[in-house]
């Protein structure tokens, strides 16, 4: 086995690799024999064919190809222990798998293979002992923060009776929109069957004072203009004309807030047991989230104060498809309910690529964030024990216990490092959080 090495730009190892065809002959055989289990031949049984046959059904070449994916796949290991120890690729690591070129192939003759390899980039760490992270204000939970959960879960339990009358604050009322913009429809400004709250006015912040006091089958023009942050650019800052026809006025009744309620609403004997649960959950949440932010800060200033090598494209692709595929997990499976991503994809008037375009920036941070916490839990020697990987893996096949699929590639070999690498990262940010002072 013949190898020679050469570095490219944005940490790729270009590998060149000649293995003569003694080496290359069993994967052939190998192939054939496979080709030979899977083939159908007139007259034969699968697997009892002349293995002569079922080349010249198959093809010399096609056969040559097979086997020679099974000898790189086998012979990988080798071929980059020997590349990495060369001088131009020592001390490299692979952050991935390589991009594959056959050069030449026949039977009889060497193959020459060409492997581009993308390399784990060097990371020269800043002082991250020493990051200044502000001060936190005590976290605390306002009544009024109680309070709005509470009356969000006594309307769930609330009953509403059509009625013929005026609408007054707390009913709900079955609308259709129009929007316009200089007396021009609003693209996609059409919304039929819209149920709002009167008095809660979280999309269209004054629709409540202009529909109060209207009955079922009146109709009202109103302007309203939209703050120039608005998320949706084609509205910010402007003037939107609407036009409101009312279709339902529904009257809310609430469930009276006494014991009885909270008996109904969890295992509770008190409203004020009740309410303070409640606090506790929002304490925790917050809390939660405050952690999360903290943790996030110590990460960006921790690869503001470090430096790194060029990332390889490769690597970039591979967090491009990780964050693709979590973003259509989430759209498709979220919380909000289920959406198809095509759909997802016309509404913010994006192509997949452009998508990928958007996200390439995002892609980049998460790349150092990875680099730079493993350069800490080398330079720290911060390692998992055992029983944390077994116990983080108990953790993660509970969460999937219903899907076969993903129980096997959580103990596969790259599964384990997966789950290595997760318990690394939690201990690492704790580490941080120690050293710099800011843990909750």
């Amino acid at each position: 086995m013949n190898i020679q090495t050469k570095k490219l730009p944005k940490n790729l190892l270009e590998i060149t690799v000649e293995i003569p065809f003694s080496e290359i002959k069993p994967f052939y055989q190998r192939a054939l024999e496979e080709f030979g289990e899977e083939i159908k031949i007139p007259g034969f049984r699968p697997g009892k064919a002349p293995l002569e046959m079922v080349k010249n059904e198959i093809g010399e070449i096609k056969i040559l190809e097979e086997g020679a994916e099974k000898m790189l796949n086998d012979k990988y290991p080798e071929i980059m222990e020997k590349a990495l120890h060369s001088d131009q690729g020592k001390k490299s690591i692979p952050a991935g798998p390589p991009q594959i070129q056959i050069q030449k192939l026949a039977m009889d003759n060497p193959g020459i293979f060409k492997l581009t390899v993308p390399l784990i980039p060097t990371v020269k760490l800043g002082n991250y002992r020493r990051i200044k992270i502000e001060k936190k204000e005590k976290i605390e939970i306002k009544d009024e923060e109680t309070e709005k959960v509470i009356d969000e879960l006594r309307h769930i339990q609330a009953k509403e009776s059509a009625v013929d009358r005026e609408i007054r604050t707390q009913d709900k009322v079955q609308i259709d929109l129009d929007l316009f913009i200089d007396k021009v429809p609003l693209e996609n400004g059409q919304i039929k069957d819209f149920h709002c709250l009167i008095g809660n006015d979280q999309y269209l912040p004054g629709l409540s004072e202009n529909l109060k006091g209207l009955r079922r089958g009146e109709e009202k023009e109103f302007s309203f203009t939209y703050p120039a942050d608005h998320y949706d650019k084609k509205l910010a800052g402007k003037k939107v004309d609407f036009r409101a026809k009312i279709k339902n006025i529904y009257q809310v009744d609430l469930p009276e807030l006494n014991d009885e309620f909270a008996k109904n609403v969890g295992p509770f004997k008190t409203v004020s047991e009740f309410k303070e649960k409640i606090k506790e959950n929002l304490l925790r949440e917050k809390k939660n989230k405050e952690e999360q932010k903290t943790e996030m800060e110590i990460l960006n200033k921790l690869i503001e104060v470090s430096e790194f090598e060029e990332l390889p494209e490769i690597l970039i692709e591979h967090e491009l498809d990780k964050m693709l595929d979590e973003l259509q997990d989430s759209i498709v499976n979220g919380q909000a309910g289920s959406f198809k991503f095509e759909d997802y994809l016309k509404a913010i008037k994006k192509t997949e690529e452009d998508l990928r375009k958007d996200l390439v920036p995002q892609a980049e941070k998460r790349i150092k964030i990875a680099l730079a916490i493993r350069e800490i839990s080398l330079t720290e020697k911060i390692e998992p024990e055992k029983k944390e990987i077994d116990e983080e893996l108990a953790k993660l096949k509970k969460i999937y216990q219903n899907q076969e699929q993903a129980i096997k590639n959580l103990e596969s070999e790259t599964g384990i490092i997966y789950v290595k690498n997760l318990v690394v990262n939690r201990k690492v940010i704790e580490w941080l959080k120690n050293k710099l002072n800011v843990k909750a």
